[in-house]
């Protein structure tokens, strides 16, 4: 993100992402801390949790945004977080004094997050992606990373928390971010997305998962069924009728609620799942129902069933 860009998730993405926040949450965040050290990870994944998130907000404009978020009450109430760093240039040296006014005045309602690494790191990070160091034009990376400490130690020891990045996972990190914020260690729910669909219109371009099940008796060859699509009653006894489909769904069932955690703890926001017939309106259609039905119990998941091609009956 550009420096003095503002950012912030879209409502559909607000409305998926769910925290445990409790409410000890900071509602105004400032994140700093040494170049490389993980800030846009960590205003993304703050964004994820409903913030609204400024990278390089002038320091000077800094009192006036937290007034704004701070005032709101009700449902007009929001999150705010912003990015502070060398950047600043020369106006730097002025935020310790106006982070701790604003702290005398809001208390609790504001936190300081610092993110730091090893110069091993942050040599390592630069290395990867290619990208100059803010203060690093006019000398070596690593005298560039020295100065930077220099010129950051007077934030880091006002911070409420600091947070060493050298060895943590973009997941982890992202964790850590959501302690600092006050809330809990995870994120729920996982997005669960079944969807049936017919194979001669191609696989979902979004599937994670994808079963065929073109396998099972198809009901298109029963007059008296095709008519109607694998919601219908008739439909599902007919597909679920035989062997191979109740040990394809006792298989099917026990790879989710195997997987599904497993993702959950990776970070995964969304899965979608696509089962697949011929046209998408019968067995495809009755296996996903019965998916559904299935994986209601499994903890940590929103579930959700898309039948793609089925008609309406």
């Amino acid at each position: 993100m550009s420096p003095g860009r503002s950012s912030g998730a879209s409502p559909a993405r607000q409305r998926r992402v769910r925290t445990a926040l409790g409410s000890q949450a900071a509602p105004f965040i400032v994140v700093t801390g040494l170049s490389g050290a993980g800030k846009s990870h960590a205003l993304r994944a703050l964004e994820d949790l409903g913030y609204f998130c400024v990278d390089n907000l002038p320091i000077a404009l800094i009192p006036t945004f937290a007034d704004l978020i701070l005032s709101r009450r009700g449902p007009e109430r929001r999150k705010a977080a912003v990015v502070v760093d060398v950047r600043e240039g020369r106006t730097l040296a002025r935020f310790p004094g106006v982070y701790r006014r604003l702290k005398q005045r809001v208390g609790r309602r504001i936190r300081l997050v610092f993110l730091e690494a090893s110069d091993i790191a942050i040599l390592r990070r630069f290395s990867e992606t290619r990208r100059p160091h803010p203060l690093g034009i006019d000398q070596s990376l690593a005298e560039g990373i020295g100065e930077e400490r220099r010129l950051l130690l007077p934030i880091r020891r006002l911070a409420d928390q600091v947070v060493d990045t050298s060895s943590l996972t973009v997941h982890e990190l992202r964790r850590r971010i959501l302690e600092s914020a006050g809330g809990a260690t995870s994120v729920a729910p996982l997005i669960v997305t079944l969807v049936s669909f017919g194979f001669r219109r191609g696989v979902p371009p979004d599937a994670d998962l994808v079963f065929d099940v073109r396998f099972l008796p198809n009901p298109n060859f029963v007059p008296s069924l095709r008519r109607f699509n694998g919601r219908h009653a008739r439909v599902a006894r007919y597909v679920m009728r035989s062997r191979a489909a109740k040990r394809f769904l006792t298989l099917t069932i026990g790879l989710l609620k195997f997987l599904v955690p497993q993702y959950i703890a990776e970070g995964k926001t969304y899965l979608t799942i696509g089962i697949g017939c011929t046209g998408g309106r019968h067995r495809s259609v009755a296996i996903a129902e019965a998916l559904e039905r299935a994986l209601k119990s499994v903890r940590g998941i929103e579930l959700r069933v898309r039948h793609r091609d089925a008609l309406e009956e």
